[in-house]
């Protein structure tokens, strides 16, 4: 691990620990310390030498990613295989393979374009632009009891092209767009923002707590689910938290501040609850409360 993190900042690519077996930033400010230094990455690899290697994604390394998720009945393939049908997930650079049986194809970053992460939860696909990071082969993390590993699985040798990032979302997640009154609009996105900031912020045992929060506050301000998502994910990410906790903490916030009809008289809760392919689109084979926060609420 710590031979493949030197070896990448001599490439110029920025690097930083993240806990053995997991996805969490050992450094202060998570993949804002991201550095290409050598002696740095010494250092760091030197004191955790069985530390993963997480990469930021966007502007700092020059790449962006499609995150392909397989959880449940969702299967991040099939999304991935209709964008590429449809023109919009072409020019890949190489692909991934993830520990859940899900896939990380990377692309170019778009030369001076802000690209910001997004998800797509009903496609089963995350997008890591500015604002997130990656884990890159060879890191490991445990799921479902076992260890396993990212892996390269296959490398373009041909021409990589930059992706569309905003008409593959419109794409895969298609809503229609919000009309409310322009200053009522600026006030909510100022609003939603800062929130945002403040679940970033969150140390290790008040995340989920403060995602879970936050997550209310949106959905009791009618901001659709999907939305929510797209606002939290980044920032709970920059937080510590892996991408199942912040889908199933944000859902189930939502199911507190809307409760059915059966449970209609119960209280809303106020804590967190537990958190046809191509081949080579195919599964890896291999793995079968706070004063400081305004404005909504």
């Amino acid at each position: 691990m710590s031979a493949a993190a030197r070896e990448l900042a001599r490439s110029g690519v920025p690097v930083f620990p993240c806990v053995p077996g997991g996805k969490r930033p050992l450094t202060e400010h998570g993949f804002h310390d991201a550095a290409a230094d050598p002696d740095q990455v010494e250092a760091w690899w030197g004191e955790h030498p069985g530390a993963n290697i997480g990469v930021p994604t966007g502007a700092p390394s020059g790449f962006v990613v499609v995150d392909v998720d397989v959880h449940g009945p969702v299967d991040g393939f099939r999304g991935f295989l209709r964008a590429s049908r449809a023109g919009l997930a072409e020019g890949w650079q190489f692909l991934v393979s993830t520990p859940s049986g899900g896939m990380h194809a990377y692309y170019p970053a778009t030369p001076r374009q802000d690209q910001r992460s997004w998800q797509a939860a009903r496609a089963g696909i995350d997008f890591r632009g500015d604002g997130g990071y990656i884990l890159l082969p060879p890191s490991e993390v445990s799921t479902t009891g076992a260890v396993a590993g990212y892996r390269v699985r296959r490398v373009n040798a041909g021409t990589s092209s930059v992706l569309d990032s905003d008409r593959l979302r419109d794409f895969l997640d298609p809503r229609p767009a919000p009309r409310p009154p322009e200053n009522q609009g600026l006030q909510r996105q100022a609003d939603m923002s800062r929130l945002a900031a403040w679940v970033a912020g969150r140390g290790e045992g008040e995340r989920n707590r403060g995602l879970f929060w936050a997550a209310c506050r949106l959905a009791e301000n009618g901001v659709p689910a999907s939305d929510a998502l797209d606002v939290l994910s980044a920032a709970a990410s920059d937080a510590g938290l892996d991408e199942r906790e912040i889908t199933a903490t944000v859902h189930s916030a939502y199911r507190a501040a809307h409760p059915t009809r059966e449970n209609s008289t119960s209280p809303t809760v106020r804590d967190p609850s537990p958190a046809a392919t191509d081949d080579w689109f195919a599964r890896d084979p291999a793995v079968s409360r706070s004063s400081s926060v305004r404005g909504l609420g």
